[in-house]
């Protein structure tokens, strides 16, 4: 799927894949949750109703990263009616931007009108540590690339979008209360997104810190950029799978990081749960 050619293109896509969920539950749920590497444990909370493999939905990719199953799940988290994605997409995994977001505009077709969207990332600011959880307040987008390039459907938002609060404040500010009743440190920051997948020199650390970026990752921005285009609201969170400080860098493997997302998932499932039972 390349940028579509014309909006006819686009709303005729979105509108096969819509009418096939549809055809399959009567579920509506209005709030959608990304579940980014090694973060696909937060579906045990989920009491499931329905689940749909990527691979059924027309014009849907499907996941090719360790760790991201590869379904939409709809069902009740924290009292609310959501639809989990287990499993998002990425650039460096060859699809068009357009791919990666066609999800999001079809569950918000679907009626969903709040993104909750996470991400195992690299820390690099000093005050983070591995298994920490970190609340997005900012990104920086150096994917070099942009889901709203080509051409625009009117209808479901501008063509030149505000970005000033990408990030919900009013949901932030939930979340810290969820965060401090739970007695989870939660800290907060910008999150920068580049293409990988290879993880970034010494120098590239220093850069992306000094752009004024406290975690990096190669996913998330997209989403939240097409999320706010449509009117969602967006909450989003990084997992520290890994301490990014290019004065004392060793190699991490794979494994390591979903380790680490595996003690940082506990922190980040108490949030989103409450959250959602706080809304």
């Amino acid at each position: 799927m390349k940028a579509f050619d014309t909006v006819a293109e686009f709303r005729a896509k979105r509108a096969e894949a819509l009418q096939f969920i549809q055809s399959k539950t009567d579920l509506r749920p209005e709030y959608l949750v990304i579940l980014g590497t090694g973060l696909g444990d937060l579906v045990k909370q989920i009491k499931i109703e329905f689940e749909i493999p990527y691979e059924q939905i027309p014009h849907f990719p499907t996941s090719t990263v360790e760790s991201h199953a590869g379904r939409l799940l709809f069902g009740t988290l924290g009292g609310k009616k959501v639809v989990a994605m287990q499993g998002r997409f990425h650039y460096y995994e060859g699809y068009t931007m357009q791919q990666i977001v066609f999800p999001v505009r079809v569950l918000q077709a679907n009626g969903a009108h709040t993104l909750i969207v996470s991400n195992a990332a690299g820390g690099m600011n000093p005050l983070f540590r591995r298994g920490d959880v970190m609340c997005i307040n900012d990104h920086i987008n150096l994917l070099g690339d942009n889901p709203l390039i080509g051409p625009n459907d009117d209808e479901m938002g501008a063509r030149f979008p505000d970005m000033s609060e990408p990030y919900s404040h009013s949901l932030i500010d939930l979340a810290e209360k969820v965060a401090l009743k739970n007695a989870v440190r939660m800290h907060h920051g910008v999150y920068v997104a580049v293409t990988g997948p290879n993880l970034e020199t010494k120098a590239e650390y220093r850069f992306l810190r000094a752009l004024g970026a406290d975690v990096v990752g190669m996913s998330t921005v997209p989403e939240v950029i097409s999320a706010v285009h449509s009117g969602m609201k967006v909450l989003g969170f990084s997992v520290i799978t890994d301490e990014c400080f290019p004065d004392s860098l060793v190699p991490v493997s794979m494994a390591e990081i979903l380790e680490a997302a595996d003690i940082a998932q506990p922190k980040m499932t108490k949030i989103i749960v409450g959250v959602l039972e706080s809304l």
